[in-house]
């Protein structure tokens, strides 16, 4: 199993930036397809990016431009470099990861993922 912890999460003014990192451990982040999620109060959780074990990186359109996903093997870590914050950002972040290909949905689908951190918050303020 793959155990992931979140941090970096805070509150921040429209215009700012912030990084978002999740630990993993149990297995490494290169073999694992890593994504990151967000869920605002009463919406269901969504989709922002993803980071394939083979470096294949998709963003939802939310994202594209604006965030960054990184991975750092080293540390076992991957990023989100969040830029030009918006209020509508503001949500729970998580940090989701799946060792294998299969399963039920697609990659951008948080139902396809089995492992999950325990969230950060980022709050943007207008």
């Amino acid at each position: 199993q793959v155990q992931l912890v979140e941090s970096g999460g805070g509150l921040v003014q429209a215009g700012d930036s912030l990084r978002l990192s999740c630990a993993a451990s149990g297995r490494t982040v290169s073999s694992l397809v890593m994504g990151w999620f967000r869920q605002a109060p009463g919406k269901e959780r969504e989709f922002v990016a993803r980071l394939d074990w083979g470096g294949f990186i998709d963003y939802a359109d939310s994202a594209r431009g604006r965030f960054t996903i990184s991975r750092d093997n080293a540390k076992n870590t991957v990023c989100l470099q969040m830029n030009s914050l918006k209020p509508e950002d503001t949500a729970v972040y998580y940090c989701a990861a799946k060792s294998d290909s299969g399963g039920y949905g697609s990659r951008s689908e948080a139902r396809w993922y089995d492992s999950w951190g325990q969230g950060t918050q980022v709050t943007v303020s207008p």
